[in-house]
Order: structure tokens, then sequence, then C-alpha cells
């Protein structure tokens, strides 16, 4: 029986036929040498993306792949892949190929040398490879979040994140939660942390969301985080008598 990872590599997947092979050889490189597993999850994909990542199992023996029987979205891909997942740190990448794999390990090195209280490490993209639309609606988004939560994250969007599998699962799950975890993981009383990462041109496929989809999901998704941090209540501790 193999040892448990050390790392679990979590990409949620969408009609990504054209990305995900070579994205999934990158990951292998990028860790060649740590004791990870790759979990592709396929969000009920319309194209031949299961059929070209199940192929490559044969070549990549770390890879695994789970299929959503119905479209969920990202944030539950991510659950899906978070849950299945053997190992205690969990990294994150966008199924697109824009975020690059080599930027990976370095974020869990940070993670690993923070101590058991910093419970996530996030990219913040550098010099992002999208439309002046799409970088001016994130920044203004990016802005008015931070103002009102207080979760230090410039940059929540990015895809690329390194936290602690136990962490994440002790979370309130809602859709879209993967652009909130630093501000839930901060009412956890837990710490986050940010380190600047590449950012890549997109190569195959489109992306599925538009400025406007994003306004009106954020609204009432910051209206939610909002309230859930008034509820929170911490007993700085438990200990057993």
């Amino acid at each position: 029986m193999h040892p448990s990872p050390d790392i679990s590599v979590v990409v949620p997947v969408f009609d990504e036929e054209g990305a995900a092979p070579a994205l999934a050889r990158e990951i292998a490189m990028a860790f060649s040498g740590r004791n990870i597993e790759i979990i592709f999850v396929d969000d009920a994909s319309r194209d031949d993306t299961l059929a070209v990542l199940s192929a490559l199992k044969a070549e990549l023996p770390q890879l695994r792949v789970l299929r959503h029987r119905k479209n969920s979205g990202q944030s539950r891909a991510i659950r899906t892949g978070v849950m299945a997942a053997r190992a205690p740190v969990i990294v994150t990448l966008d199924g697109d190929g824009q975020n690059d794999p080599a930027d990976g390990p370095a974020l869990v090195d940070a993670l690993m040398a923070g101590g058991p209280d910093l419970a996530l490490v996030g990219g913040e993209r550098t010099k992002r490879q999208d439309s002046q639309a799409k970088k001016v609606a994130s920044r203004l988004g990016n802005g008015v979040r931070k103002r009102l939560l207080g979760d230090t994250a410039n940059d929540t969007g990015c895809g690329l994140k390194a936290f602690r599998r136990h962490a994440f699962l002790e979370l309130p799950y809602f859709d879209h939660i993967h652009r909130y975890l630093p501000a839930l993981m901060l009412r956890e009383g837990y710490q986050v942390a940010f380190q600047p990462v590449g950012h890549r041109h997109r190569q195959t496929g489109a992306s599925k969301y538009t400025n406007l989809g994003r306004l009106w999901a954020s609204a009432s998704d910051l209206l939610g985080v909002m309230w859930l941090q008034t509820r929170s209540r911490r007993p700085q501790g438990v200990d057993e008598v």
C-alpha cells in the first residue's frame, strides 16, 4: 500500500480538455521529489476533459480523477477534492493553466515554516494576464472586500493557495467560499499570509465567469461573510481534564 502523501494538489476543472493534461504534467514536474497526490475534480464537463485525464493516469501514477455527476461550481469542486485528499496540506490551482504550478512548492514551504497557527498562504498574482476590464473589476472588488472584511488579502481571486486541510474543513461551506478563505480562516483564529506568484495567458478554452456575474455573486457573498464575522465566538483553546 502506498504511504499517505504529504501534499494533495487539488485542481477543479470544467470543460478544460485542452489545458488539463499539460497542467497535470506541470504539477508533477513542479513537485518532483515530494510525496504528493494530484486530484483533478471534473465538474461535469461537457467536453472530453474526463477522458483525457483518465487516460493520463497510466502516465502519472499520483493522479486521481474525481467527477461530479452534476455541475456544481468551483467551490464545490475544491471542497470535493479536499474531502477526498489524503494529505494534511492542500495546494489548489485553477484548472485553466493560468496559475504556474512552479510557484506551488514555495507556498507550501512558507506554510510549513509558519507554525501551526498559520493555516493559509495565498498567492497574489503579479503582471496579471487578463483583459483591462477584468483587472479593473478585480481591483475594485478586492479593495471593497478587503476594507469591509479586514482580511489583509490583495487578491483573493488567485486560485493558487496552500492551506491546512483540517482548517479548511472547519469553515462553514457556501458557494464561492474559495474567494473568502482568508477572512474565514481569520474568523476561526488562524493566521494567513501571502506572497507573489506568476500569472500566465490562457492558452485554451474560455473563462467561465463574466464581470457582471462576479459582481452579483460577490455582493450577496460579502454580506453573508460580514454576518458570519459578527456571529463568531472562539473558546481560545480547549483543555481536556
